[in-house]
């Protein structure tokens, strides 16, 4: 049997609670600590406890930008692992499980496949531990099955820096039941495995992150001050990333009662001078809409994350989706500006959140970012973030001598740009009301003719300058293509694999990443289609939004659709096999 080394994808699954997120986590930061890529992806059900939860830790020694269909091993902590995700496993793969707890021979297992009888429970129990704790067990096991070293496990477990004796008591606990697991393996399955799992030596760190605390650390270098938020899957982790760095940043973060007030402390906070942000996921917006407007009326600088599931109503609560697009475009009352960006990856969710408070703040208006599951939960190992060309623009915020030199200040004063100087309250000489109604240039309620339209196209022409300031969609692949691919947000990182999948077999394609969708370059946008070959649509709904858009925009209608609406994430092989198909026949 030829053994790899270090391609592989460990698929951990079993009840909710039972610690498959904390084992998988585990795996997932041993391999990046040894120099290697990981990409993890979950699936789980909106509840507490019981339910299917699988997680899948996918390792290279390469970049690696998303999961994969195929698995190596499956650690099966239930029955219902092995029911579900057995026709998952490569040739030769295998599966590690309790013997006392799983009748394997019920289950009709392919004969190729490997299977590993561990004692899970009955480790746990031996050493007086706690049933969660055969996920520690298990993660010994599929070490020795990989041949690799313990330590590599031993380590992350103990890599928390601030240790209680507590916690410290049951780490030891943890590593000595893994480590009872991982001699099981080695003194009664001494047969070498498909793959192996060895440390690349001589790597530079890298850190693996979720896009959520990616973005989380984004507002943080941007210098957000205040966040308001009330949890709401898959956001809530931005919330308790923030908490957590509190202190640490000089920050105010809030758990709010609902999202109708995390928004509006949020907008009171940008209204006071404060960079400021809240965070939420589909219902949770659609209670915000009214306060978007209020950000909107009022030129307050604002950054609104909205990590999608799909609806409606309450919908598929821990599912993936893109289903939000339109309603964020067309989101509050009225017309007013807006920034609407899409991030694809970990990585732009850090840049994308920087640029968004500068974009804020220079423009005076809501700026709002569209994330969704996938690319909120999932940890990915990426490069140490280049920060030293980032640098904070307030735009036309007075300082306080500037504030002082005022004369006759008029803080909605109509300019050419539209962008107006800005004054925060108790800044001497800058006395203005503030209103969500129409309002003159000192803030004064105005609703006369000539008023209203010299203020609505005031806060308009601020879209003219944004839209110089964004950058144009981004083109992978080359200039010209048999196949152009188009699509947002976090089906990115799937289409970018499956392009590799085609060049071998001699379909070029290339991909138009529309990431900035608020204002939109049309000019770029239609041309770029206009001269492609065979153009095929990507997204994470029903209703195909973004190709709406497009042809809202530039009156090209994409003919050729792949969409995905079924809760779930889309694979590089799904994509693969349905553009050859397109190619071929469409």
């Amino acid at each position: 049997m030829t053994v790899e080394k270090n391609r592989l994808v460990l698929k951990i699954g079993g009840e909710a609670g039972y610690g498959i997120m904390s084992a998988g986590q585990a795996f997932a930061k041993l391999c990046t600590r040894a120099g290697l890529f990981a990409y993890t992806h979950t699936e789980y059900p909106s509840l507490v406890r019981g339910g299917h939860n699988v997680f899948a830790i996918r390792v290279e020694e390469k970049d690696i930008k998303c999961p994969i269909v195929q698995v190596n091993l499956l650690v099966a902590l239930n029955k219902q692992t092995i029911e579900k995700h057995k026709d998952e496993l490569t040739h030769a793969g295998g599966i590690i499980y309790d013997g006392e707890e799983v009748n394997i021979d019920e289950l009709n297992i392919r004969p190729d496949i490997k299977l590993f009888n561990v004692p899970l429970l009955k480790i746990v129990q031996e050493a007086k531990g706690i049933k969660v704790m055969r996920n520690s067990v298990s993660l010994g096991a599929a070490m020795a099955v990989l041949d690799a070293d313990f330590k590599l496990l031993k380590e992350s477990i103990t890599s928390a820096k601030k240790k209680s004796q507590k916690v410290a008591t049951i780490m030891e606990q943890n590593i000595k039941v893994a480590k009872e697991g991982y001699d099981y393996i080695k003194n009664n399955y001494p047969e070498e495995f498909q793959v192996k799992l060895v440390p690349v030596l001589k790597q530079p760190k890298r850190m693996l992150l979720t896009g959520n605390t990616a973005l989380s650390l984004g507002a943080i270098k941007a210098g957000c001050q205040f966040h308001a938020q009330y949890p709401m899957t898959p956001s809530s982790s931005i919330l308790h990333y923030l908490v957590s760095k509190e202190h640490e940043f000089n920050m105010v973060v809030k758990h709010a009662e609902d999202e109708i007030s995390a928004i509006n402390m949020a907008i009171g906070a940008g209204f006071s001078g404060v960079r400021s942000m809240t965070a939420t996921s589909g219902g949770g917006l659609a209670l915000m809409t009214e306060s978007v407007s209020l950000a909107g009326s009022s030129e307050t600088p604002i950054v609104i994350v909205n990590c999608q599931r799909p609806g409606p109503g309450t919908g598929l609560p821990t599912r993936q989706g893109q289903e939000d697009l339109k309603f964020v475009l067309n989101i509050g009352h009225g017309e007013f500006p807006k920034v609407v960006v899409a991030p694809g990856d970990t990585t732009e969710c850090f840049y994308e959140t920087f640029n968004a408070f500068n974009l804020a703040d220079k423009y005076q208006l809501p700026v709002l970012i569209v994330s969704d599951k996938h690319l909120a939960s999932c940890n990915e190992t990426i490069e140490p973030f280049d920060t030293k060309d980032l640098k904070i623009d307030r735009g036309l915020l007075l300082s306080n001598e500037e504030a002082k030199k005022q004369e006759d200040y008029r803080r909605y004063k109509v300019t050419e740009s539209g962008i107006s100087p800005r004054a925060i309250p108790g800044q001497k000489n800058c006395r203005f009301r503030a209103s969500s109604d129409e309002h003159d240039e000192f803030g004064d309620i105005e609703e006369s003719i000539q008023n209203r339209v010299d203020q609505m196209d005031k806060r308009m022409r601020k879209m003219d300058l944004v839209l110089k300031d964004i950058p144009v969609p981004k083109v992978y692949g080359p200039k010209k293509a048999d196949v152009t691919i188009v699509s947002w947000g976090s089906t990115k990182q799937a289409i970018l694999e499956a392009m590799e999948y085609l060049k071998v077999d001699g379909i070029t394609a290339n991909f138009l990443q529309m990431m900035y969708i608020h204002p939109f370059h049309s000019a770029f946008v239609k041309e770029f289609l206009e001269s492609s070959q065979k153009v095929v649509l990507i997204e994470g709904n029903k209703t195909a939004q973004l190709g709406g858009i497009i042809r809202e925009n530039t009156s090209f209608e994409i003919k050729h659709q792949i969409l995905k609406y079924d809760g779930r994430t889309f694979f590089p092989s799904t994509i693969y096999d349905q553009i050859k198909e397109i190619h071929k026949n469409g």
